[in-house]
Parts: C-alpha cells; structure tokens; sequence
C-alpha cells in the first residue's frame, strides 16, 4: 500500500475524487439537488470522470484504494453523527420499528432477489443497501464478505458493489420525491411523517430532505428513526458477513484457523457513536468530524464510479431494480402502517 500512496497515480486518483465529492458537497445544497444527496451526486460525477480515461487509468490502484480505505474511515467517523441518548430518548418502540424494517427489508429483498436469479453476492448488497442505510451499507457490507477467488470473480464483486449503489441511490431518491408528494394525502402528524420516511427512505440524505417537508418536529422524527437504523450497520454486517461465509463455505476456512471476521472499522463506528455521546467534544468539533466524514464517503463514491461497467449496470441490474422497486413499496407501506399505528 506504501509504494501506491506514494504514486503520482494515487496523487491523480485523490485529486479527482477529492474534486468529485467537493463538488458534490456544494450542488448538494442546491434546492432541486438537496433530495438527491452528496454521496449520490459524488458517484454520478465519479462516472463522468471515467471520459477522462488517461487519468482514471493511470490512477487506477489508487482508486481502489480510495474505494476502500477512504471509505471505512469515513464511516468510522460517520458514527460521531449518533448520538445514543437521544436514539436512547426515543424509546423503545423506535428501536424496535428499525430491528423489524432492517431485518424484514432485507431478508424479504434477498430472498426474491434469489428467486428472480440475481447473483447471491449482487442480492445480498442490494438487500443490505436497501434495509440499512443505501450506500454506506452496500459497501460497509461488501468489506465482510469473501473476496472472489479468482481475478473474474473480484471483478464481478467490484461490479455488483457499483450496481447495487446505484440501485439504491435510483430508488432512494425516488421514493423521496414519492413521499414529499404524497405528504398532503396522509393526514399524518408531523412526528408521524418523520417517522414514516426515517423508517422507509434508503439514505440519510434522503430522510433529512423528505422529512423537512413538515417542519423542524417532522424533521428531528426521520432523522431519529433513520439513526436507528444506521446504527444496526454494525451488528448487520457481523452477521451477515458469518451467514454468507457459511453459505459459501468460508465458514469452514474461518473455524478452522480459529478466527471469526470481525469488521474492525464498524468497531470504531461504535466507539466514534459512544465518543460522540458521552465526551465533550463540542458541537463544531462534532459537526466537523461529521463533515470530514461525508467528503471521505463521497470521495469513496466517487472512486466507485470511476470504476462502473455501464454495460453491466443495464444488463445485471436491471432484474435486481425491479425486485427492489418492489420490496421498496412494501417496506413504504409497512412504514406508512407503522407510524399511524404506533406513534
């Protein structure tokens, strides 16, 4: 890793995405660009870098480093955006709504991924990213799975990794147009509202534009329920990561050296979420850390997109879209149910 920071490919490669999630950072707070979201626009602009081809292939290790170093130091500190005694403050029946849409999201996604015959390692992912928190839940995910075991099959899961970003980004943002113009319809209150998009919208960008529809009560409602569900990334990716080696037949490999893969990066997310709560920081230190955080993501999604195979996106994806268009309304209706019901 050494001989490839010190590259000028790394340097061409960090210039390029640091560029890319600037950018991304800024057209974010643009008004119609809001609800798409930064780590979104990032990958976008990551893939119009890729007609910069001398560039993006002289820099090509050094992407891939991005894509994966840059990206777990940034949901580490993605965790000093949790603040357990508020998500604690909720009450039980807020934690109890993200366990059952987390869990049900994503056995329900998988489960008709697989029947419709998507690929076990694109279906878990699109599941994942889908149940958790959209992108950073697809890659957060993809990091405790094993590698292919040949060069054709990593180059599938580095593919299946761009696919399933995509697929949640596309259907995050339009399920966030979704809600915001169904709001009139609903009759909700606005703890109901926030409730409702914070259990049902993919990304954290998503559940903050949708749930300012209705004010500041609606707003601090999506961001409380979608945090919840945030903080399941870690224990989700545990188990995931030993359910998949088990079925892969890694599992034997693992029990064997006597080591169980611990994704030592959701380890720092927590202890960022407890250092967050419990150390006086201060609110423009937290909020610079948090800052830091969504540029390393979006440097990280736009390397992604640098590296997207726009044949395999239409051609692999497309089947797994649709499957997730579908758990996606039903995941929205159960939410929609759920709010009503219970808060």
């Amino acid at each position: 890793m050494k001989d490839v920071v010190c590259s000028k490919g790394f340097l061409v490669a960090l210039a390029l995405t640091f560029a890319c999630s600037l950018a991304g950072s800024l057209l974010a707070k643009l008004p119609y660009l809001q609800v798409v979201g930064a780590m979104v626009i990032s990958l976008l602009l990551g893939m119009l870098a890729q007609t910069l081809r001398r560039p993006v292939a002289f820099g090509s290790r050094g992407i891939a480093l991005i894509s994966n170093k840059f990206l777990r130091a940034g949901i580490i500190l993605l965790g000093f955006r949790l603040n357990l005694l508020v998500l604690a403050a909720s009450g039980v029946r807020t934690i109890a709504l993200a366990c059952v849409i987390v869990t049900g999201t994503i056995a329900l996604t998988y489960a008709f991924e697989r029947k419709a015959g998507v690929d076990r390692h694109l279906a878990v992912l699109t599941a994942s990213g889908c149940g958790i928190c959209g992108a950073a839940a697809v890659m957060g995910i993809s990091s405790q799975l094993p590698g292919g075991a040949t060069e054709e099959e990593r180059e599938r899961q580095a593919e299946n990794k761009v696919v399933a970003v995509a697929i949640v980004a596309i259907l995050g943002t339009l399920f966030t147009l979704v809600d915001v113009a169904i709001q009139p319809l609903l009759g909700m209150s606005a703890e109901q509202f926030g409730v409702f998009v914070g259990g049902s919208l993919h990304e954290i960008a998503h559940a903050v534009a949708a749930g300012s529809a209705m004010g500041s009560e609606s707003l601090d409602a999506a961001i409380i329920t979608k945090l919840s569900r945030v903080l399941l990334l870690a224990p989700a990716a545990i188990a995931i990561g030993v359910w998949y080696r088990k079925g892969s037949g890694a599992a034997a490999e693992g029990a064997a050296t006597g080591r169980v893969p611990i994704p030592w990066f959701m380890v720092g997310f927590l202890a960022a979420s407890v250092m967050g709560t419990f150390v006086p920081l201060g609110a423009d230190v937290l909020a610079g850390l948090v800052n830091v955080s969504y540029l390393l993501l979006g440097m990280a999604m736009a390397a992604l997109g640098m590296t997207v195979n726009f044949r395999v996106l239409l051609s692999r994806g497309r089947i797994a879209f649709i499957v997730a268009l579908g758990t996606s309304v039903v995941l929205m209706l159960f939410a929609l149910f759920a709010a009503r019901l219970f808060f």
